[in-house]
């Protein structure tokens, strides 16, 4: 059983490898080519931070969660934007979607409704803070996450201003390099994923084949509200495998589209991580994780209710 679940997961993941690949050298240009404008659309974005973040959340750059964290600690955007960033975000959702030639129809549904579950919640969440603890969107400075970090900001424009005037007569050698900037994180991106992809659908197969999968479908369909609390819980996992695991049982018709959503909705990636590194208020940091838990679940007991299916 294990030497087939073995071949099994080797055969899927190689199958995924191209798709993956070209997926992340997409997302890679694209990364780099709209970060620096989409993090300024989201400074000035004021009170639509909510809508924006949520819409910039569905891009496929890996990082934004990680740097609407930042955003956050140093007092450029409001808690509300935050939230709606890391419920919209899809991590690695979209990635496997693609590679596994999900219906761009299907595809699209799920990104619009992370997206507008990210802004409704963003703005509800910053009329509450607003009303009970406005400080929260009030009391940081990025010059005290600049201090606190040691990061030389001054420093690091003055040496970007000094490499863009140097560039100036080399623009040529960096085209040539453009491609190899951008695919050498790709590759290692695909074969990060890869390797996660191996192993959790190794532990699915042997699971399933363990358990049967119609005894875990009935567990899971007679526990839909257990189902999207775990999921949620899942979700947490400030880690790649979390958001891979969800996507894979959902695919393979293990979870439902409500308890898949409950848990992709709370998958912020490494976001979660850069803010309890960057925002020096523990607690704040504490209210804002629960805040994110309890938004997937609330959103999910809500898709289960009225019976959603994706």
């Amino acid at each position: 059983m294990i030497l087939d679940a073995l071949i099994d997961a080797i055969v899927d993941t190689a199958r995924l490898l191209p798709f993956l690949f070209v997926t992340y050298l997409l997302m890679e240009y694209l990364e780099h080519f709209s970060e620096e404008k989409t993090e300024k659309w989201l400074k000035g974005a004021g009170r639509l931070g909510p809508a924006i973040g949520a819409a910039a959340g569905v891009l496929p750059q890996c990082g934004f969660s990680a740097a609407a964290a930042s955003l956050f600690s140093g007092g450029i955007i409001s808690v509300g934007t935050l939230l709606a960033v890391f419920l919209s975000t899809s991590d690695e959702m979209l990635p496997i979607f693609i590679s596994e030639q999900v219906a761009p129809g299907r595809l699209g549904k799920i990104l619009l409704l992370k997206a507008a579950v990210g802004a409704i919640t963003g703005f509800f969440i910053d009329f509450l803070v607003n009303k009970l603890h406005p400080r929260i969107n009030s009391k940081k400075r990025i010059r005290d996450l600049c201090e606190r970090e040691h990061c030389g900001c001054e420093d690091d424009e003055d040496e970007e201003a000094e490499a863009e005037s140097a560039a100036g007569g080399h623009s040529h050698e960096n085209h040539g390099h453009g491609f190899l900037h951008i695919a050498k994180p790709a590759l290692s991106h695909t074969l990060q994923i890869s390797l996660f992809i191996f192993i959790i659908t190794t532990a699915i197969t042997l699971l399933v084949e363990g358990i049967g999968e119609e005894a875990i479908g009935s567990f899971l369909s007679g526990e839909p509200v257990l189902g999207v609390f775990m999921a949620a819980l899942i979700g947490l996992i400030p880690n790649c495998a979390a958001s891979v695991a969800l996507t894979e049982l959902f695919l393979k018709g293990m979870l439902s589209a409500a308890q898949m959503i409950a848990g992709l909705l709370v998958g912020a990636g490494v976001g979660l991580l850069v803010l309890f590194r960057t925002n020096d208020h523990p607690n704040e940091n504490l209210v804002i994780l629960l805040m994110l838990y309890a938004s997937g679940v609330v959103w999910g007991l809500i898709f289960e209710g009225l019976g959603i299916v994706l």
